[in-house]
């Protein structure tokens, strides 16, 4: 049979709302993924303001869960579930989709789903590409980065994460520091196209380490020194500084991936695929130097299509649509979380 799920997220600055579905033929569909950007409201900060975020998903949640049920041309009770996502994010953020969430179940009578924002982004390649378990996730966003063995369902196995900056979070400290426009990596991937990658060299912390962490603070400290050093900067300044600090990030990535698939290897697990999720995975240099690895490991490399690799509603219906088909389901007790490891999450009926 069919199963339609609604899925909320405004675990951040995005209010976003998505229908998907999996046919009877076991064919998954989006049927909707209504997604409003707060970027406006938060450049002037060159970040997101927590409450500016939590007042804004407030006035928009309404109105986008509605759009994403017109959008789909469904009523609400043609649905078999609710997901939202339960943290980690802002917690004033998360706590709107929730509880939007939960009065939707109640109203309609249907199950509801509490869902870890990451392992929304964790599954995304399965709704896309249909992969089999397991694989070897590369997830860079604002404010993760780490790499994890997909096991299955509620089953993660991190190899490991960043000990200070998250690649997200770098890009946008750079593009502040260049006086580039918020959001950081389109900025700086956009400035990057126009540079030479081989004009400064940056350093690539960690690589070569065995074990698969990630350190952006330094690299990012070495950008700062050198755009003092050579101040004021021209625009070819600006660009070859993009380029030089990407192509860093890129080599560092690479080179943290292949240590977790040798990680992968030693606890013997066997990815079948690589794939990389999350915001910073739209980066076309990023995608490009993953692709280059995979083909060295004899892997496939997946990428969710770039609508689905930020924050979206889709993601979080998908996780919820997998959770059910499980009978993973929650009841309307669960909280909102602004710290939630998802190698902590179990898929516990």
């Amino acid at each position: 049979m069919s199963m339609r799920v609604l899925g909320i997220e405004t675990t951040c600055d995005e209010t976003a709302a998505a229908i998907v579905c999996v046919e009877r033929s076991g064919e998954a569909k989006i049927l909707s993924n209504e997604v409003l950007s707060q970027i406006a409201a938060h450049a002037a900060y060159g970040g997101v303001v927590p409450e500016i975020a939590a007042r804004a998903h407030v006035e928009a949640i309404d109105r986008i869960v509605a759009r994403a049920f017109e959008s789909a041309g469904m009523k609400p009770a043609e649905i078999d579930g609710v997901a939202a996502a339960a943290g980690p994010g802002l917690i004033g953020g998360v706590m709107v989709g929730l509880t939007t969430a939960k009065a939707i179940a109640l109203v309609t009578g249907r199950p509801f789903i509490a869902i870890n924002h990451l392992e929304g982004h964790a599954l995304t390649a399965r709704l896309t590409d249909d992969l089999a378990f397991p694989y070897l996730l590369l997830l860079v966003s604002g404010g993760h980065t780490q790499l994890l063995a997909v096991r299955g369902v509620g089953d993660y196995l991190r190899l490991g994460t960043t000990i200070d900056d998250a690649v997200g979070e770098a890009f946008d400290k750079i593009a502040k520091m260049l006086g580039l426009p918020y959001p950081g990596g389109p900025s700086v991937e956009r400035e990057a196209r126009n540079g030479d990658p081989e004009r400064f060299e940056f350093p690539r912390p960690m690589s070569g380490r065995p074990k698969p962490d990630f350190s952006l603070s330094g690299l990012k400290t070495a950008v700062r020194l050198v755009a003092e050093r050579i101040a004021p900067l021209s625009d070819r300044d600006v660009a070859d500084l993009c380029a030089s600090f990407q192509a860093a990030v890129v080599d560092v990535l690479v080179d943290r991936t292949r240590a977790g698939l040798r990680a992968c290897r030693e606890a013997g697990i066997k990815p079948t695929t690589l794939v990389a999720a999350g915001g910073v995975a739209a980066n076309q240099q990023i995608r490009n130097g993953l692709m280059r690895l995979a083909t060295e490991a004899g892997l496939p490399m997946v990428a969710p299509p770039v609508a689905l690799c930020g924050d979206n509603g889709a993601m979080i219906a998908w996780a919820g649509l997998e959770r059910l088909r499980l009978g993973l389901v929650d009841d309307m007790g669960a909280v909102a979380r602004p710290r939630w490891p998802l190698d902590e999450l179990r898929a516990q009926a």
